[in-house]
Formats: structure tokens, C-alpha cells, sequence
């Protein structure tokens, strides 16, 4: 009986030690530049192609791990992923922020953890420019001012005892691109006597609530010259609010529209004649992201900001060929 259960005893033993060896060993045979990456969400075409971007540039193969973390638009969920990066002991950080506020207190941790920072798209508010590496993204009161440029030469024949009455699809609340798209717009408005608000309306950057806030407007005020629309989501609730109303747009139509990043839907609405003018976002950071790492990584200094490049459309700028192959 005894010799049984030493047996037994030495069975699971042996079943037991199998079972820990069996276990995979922890590897690191690649040296991997790790990168935390808080995108701000998936709003838009814009930022899925931008997410795009970063994904397929920040790849294994090409020595990096990438981390990255959806905020679904809430700047709280940034802090914690900004924070789990800290913790986690990251290389780098890439920040896609909801909005310019708030930043000083979370940046200051990762400075004392000594990981550097990249603002990516919008912009940070902070005091101490130090507090990050650098911002690469659009210049977003250049895109303004183009489309403003633009709207100005469409109007010069209009009556002078006739205005132009502007419906403002506004995206969220305190992001670069809202705030610089804004800032363009109002000055124009402030500076042309016969321009002016119809209304300035809340859109979130989505094509939902664009929807839902140009189909209430349209209920009690028909009388619109120009839609200028912060993202081409909002154009498109905006245009399918006024398909709704019966209300004609784009060219030959009562509404001129006026969008904002030039997606590739977009702007085969502006080479049918739906939309009037698509001004230019470029969301495809990711090789300009990496080179900026690369450069820093090499000791090479590095601007603060970086823009890239980008312009405006129209349908005679457009081809089908051109649209066919737009990336995003």
C-alpha cells in the first residue's frame, strides 16, 4: 500500500513539474521602441484614417509596439491611459487631445518620468512649452482663412442691400479645430457688414448630431446662404437634413457648402457639385510622427511645431481619377 501511494506521489509530482515547464518562457528577443498612443476616438472618417496611419506605421516589423488607447472622446479617459503609460514605463507618448485645457498637471507627471511627449492633430494650452517634444498636426486657421478667402470671392457680385446668412456647424467645444475654424469664421463675419450668423450650432464633430441640430433649425428658419460645416461628418447630417427640408444645395442650389477635412467621400460630393468647397485636413501622421521620433531617438534637435501641408477644393480642382485614389 505504501509503495501505492508513493506512486501516486510521484505521478502528480511529475505531472505537476511537467505542467510548470510547460508554461512559455518570457521572451525578449526584439528590442522594441514602445509607444502609448491616446487617440481621442473614432468620431470621424478623419480619425479612423488617422488611427490608420499610426497602426500601420508603428508596426513590430518596423521595431516599435504600439499601445494604443481610445478615450471615446472624454479627456478623463486620456489622464488614465496617459498615467497607465507612465506606469507601464513607455519609450514615448502620443497624444491626440480632446481639447486644449487641462493638460498641465498629467503632462507634468510624464516630464518627471522623462518620457517624451508628441502632440498629435490639436494642440495643448499649457504654460510650459517644455512640457512636450513637439506638436505635429494642421494649421487650423490657415484651413479657416482659406475657406473664408474662398466664400469672400463667391459673394463680391451679391446686392450690397442683400446678406449672407452663414448656419455655423460647430465640432467640440474647445478642440484646435474648432477653435481656429471658429476664430476664422468671426473675424470674416465681424469684418463683412452683409455677413451674419443665421445660427451657430453644436455639432460634436458627428454626422448624427448635425443631423439632429440642422433638422430642429430648419423647422423655424428656411432662410440659409452658407453652411460651414468644422468636419465633413457634420456635412454630411447637414446635407441630409436639408435633403429632409427640400431645401437644394452645392451648386446651383440655394445653400453653398462649405466642409472641412476633404475625406474621399467628401469630396466626390464635391465633384458631383454637392459641396462647394472641401478644405484639406491631412490625417495621415503617421510617417511625419515617425520621423520626428527618429530624429529625436538620432539626438537631431526637432521644431516645436510642425505643420503639414494641405489646400482646398472644388469640383474644377477635381478629377474622378484624383478622388479614386485618395488614401482616406
Amino acid at each position: 500500500m505504501k509503495r501505492f501511494f508513493s506512486l501516486i506521489l510521484c505521478l502528480a509530482l511529475a505531472i505537476n513539474i511537467a505542467g510548470c515547464s510547460s508554461k512559455p518562457e518570457k521572451t525578449d528577443d526584439k528590442d522594441l521602441y514602445v509607444i502609448g498612443f491616446s487617440q481621442v476616438g473614432a468620431e470621424s472618417d478623419w480619425r479612423i484614417a488617422n488611427t490608420k496611419s499610426m497602426t500601420e506605421t508603428f508596426t513590430e516589423e518596423k521595431g516599435y509596439e504600439l499601445r494604443m488607447e481610445n478615450a471615446r472622446q472624454m479627456q478623463d479617459n486620456q489622464f488614465a491611459a496617459v498615467r497607465t503609460f507612465i506606469l507601464e514605463g513607455v519609450d514615448c507618448i502620443i497624444i491626440a487631445p480632446t481639447v486644449e485645457d487641462g493638460w498641465e498637471t498629467v503632462l507634468k507627471e510624464v516630464q518627471d518620468a522623462g518620457i517624451p511627449v508628441i502632440i498629435m492633430d490639436r494642440s495643448v494650452s499649457v504654460d510650459d512649452k517644455d512640457l512636450y517634444l513637439t506638436n505635429i498636426g494642421s494649421d487650423f486657421l490657415e484651413q479657416g482663412n482659406m475657406a473664408v478667402s474662398w466664400l469672400e470671392k463667391e459673394t463680391a457680385d451679391k446686392p450690397a442691400n442683400e446678406s449672407v446668412r452663414i448656419l455655423h456647424l460647430q465640432g467640440t467645444y474647445g478642440a484646435t479645430a474648432q477653435l481656429l475654424r471658429t476664430k476664422a469664421l468671426e473675424v470674416a463675419v465681424a469684418k463683412h457688414s452683409d455677413w451674419e450668423f443665421a445660427a451657430q450650432l453644436y455639432g460634436d464633430f458627428t454626422e448624427a448630431k448635425a443631423y439632429e441640430v440642422v433638422t430642429d433649425y430648419l423647422k423655424t428658419d428656411r432662410n440659409i446662404d452658407v453652411i460651414y460645416s468644422e468636419n465633413d461628418n457634420m456635412t454630411y447630417g447637414a446635407m441630409r437634413a436639408l435633403d429632409d427640408a427640400g431645401i437644394t444645395y452645392g451648386e446651383n442650389g440655394q445653400v453653398k457648402i462649405i466642409s472641412f477635412d476633404a475625406t474621399k467621400r467628401a469630396l466626390q460630393y464635391c465633384l458631383d457639385g454637392q459641396i462647394n468647397l472641401c478644405v484639406e485636413c491631412n490625417p495621415l501622421h503617421g510617417p511625419k510622427v515617425e520621423d520626428l521620433i527618429t530624429k529625436y531617438r538620432n539626438g537631431e534637435t526637432i521644431p516645436k511645431h510642425v505643420y503639414v501641408e494641405e489646400t482646398a477644393f472644388t469640383s474644377a480642382d477635381l478629377t474622378q481619377e484624383f478622388v479614386d485614389s485618395r488614401e482616406y
